[in-house]
């Protein structure tokens, strides 16, 4: 029989039965020795084959095939990576300027992962109630560089309102993976488009200026306007996989389309001569943050505070 996984608790698995039913699973211990260097081998949205056990439990003995599937690898485990979901429709960045302040290195890393393995992206702009002038000016800049590049963008608030009723019709009839840094209103979110869902909410650390972990482990929810929403715990870091140096510039769009004009076939944008990007970049015809995250990314300059670096280039 088979399944799509709809939550992981990382031992056990919730599957929803292509004939109706919701089951429990395990994973075979074959499937966890096979060399993954993922600590998730299996993640939510998986279609998998399940053979019965005893009691009306199940193991997960095979997943099939995915379409797509967002990975990231932690900065603290190099060689281990995490799927964060698979099969979806879209990846959904909930992002604030402010309590906390979402980091460009993060969302540029985001953007480029969901590039890489082909899935569409959005960038929804959460806690508009809380931002004032300085904030919104910041807002607007963030809004330009990344509609520029190709994105769309969102303000919404769970807390007024706003917002909320054009997120539904974004979300309406597909699966859509919402990411982020935590306290940044994902399961506040997640209440505020599927009422009865009473997701547990967190506040932001005083100390830190950052949020506090409130999902433990991935879900996906069914959404009465239809589609579904995988809610995912709070990440800090998004640690790039399998990136090959002369593939980053296809994962940031407007670069990849400036360098046609690029005098040299295999130019990296970073030093060489008659350089379409680099004169974009002196021209501000791109974001200064994004030209120099690119940068960053392309020499593998993830030790020294990665995800902190362009957050003072924001003119």
């Amino acid at each position: 029989m088979t399944g799509r996984v709809i939550k992981s608790t990382g031992s056990w698995y919730r599957v929803q039965l292509n004939d109706g039913p919701l089951v429990d699973a395990r994973l075979r211990g074959a499937m966890r020795l096979q060399g993954s260097r993922a600590t998730n081998p299996v993640a939510v949205g998986d279609f998998v084959t399940l053979e019965p056990e005893s009691e009306g439990r199940y193991a997960i003995s095979h997943v099939l095939e995915r379409s797509n599937h967002l990975i990231r690898r932690s900065v603290n485990l190099s060689k281990k990576t995490q799927v964060i979901a698979a099969n979806v429709d879209q990846a959904i960045l909930v992002c604030t300027i402010a309590e906390p302040k979402t980091l460009l290195g993060f969302m540029d890393r985001f953007l480029a992962s969901a590039e890489a393995y082909g899935i569409p992206a959005r960038l929804v702009f959460n806690k508009m109630d809380v931002c004032g002038p300085a904030e919104l000016d910041e807002l607007r800049y963030r809004e330009a560089a990344y509609q520029k590049a190709g994105y769309p963008c969102l303000r919404v608030s769970a807390v007024t309102g706003e917002g909320i009723s054009e997120l539904k019709a974004l979300l309406k009839d597909q699966v859509s993976l919402f990411s982020g840094h935590s306290g940044v209103g994902k399961s506040t979110l997640a209440n505020a488009l599927q009422p009865g869902l009473d997701l547990k909410t967190g506040e932001i650390s005083d100390a830190h200026g950052q949020g506090k972990h409130t999902t433990t482990f991935a879900e996906m929810h069914p959404l009465d306007f239809g589609g579904y929403l995988i809610d995912t715990p709070g990440i800090r870091g998004f640690g790039l996989v399998n990136m090959e140096k002369d593939q980053v510039s296809h994962y940031f769009p407007e670069i990849f389309a400036l360098g046609e004009g690029c005098k040299y076939h295999n130019c990296t944008h970073v030093d060489e001569p008659h350089c379409a990007v680099i004169r974009a970049y002196e021209a501000h015809d791109i974001a200064p943050s994004r030209y120099e995250n690119y940068v960053h990314m392309l020499k593998g300059d993830e030790g020294e505070d990665p995800y902190r670096h362009a957050e003072s280039n924001m003119d």
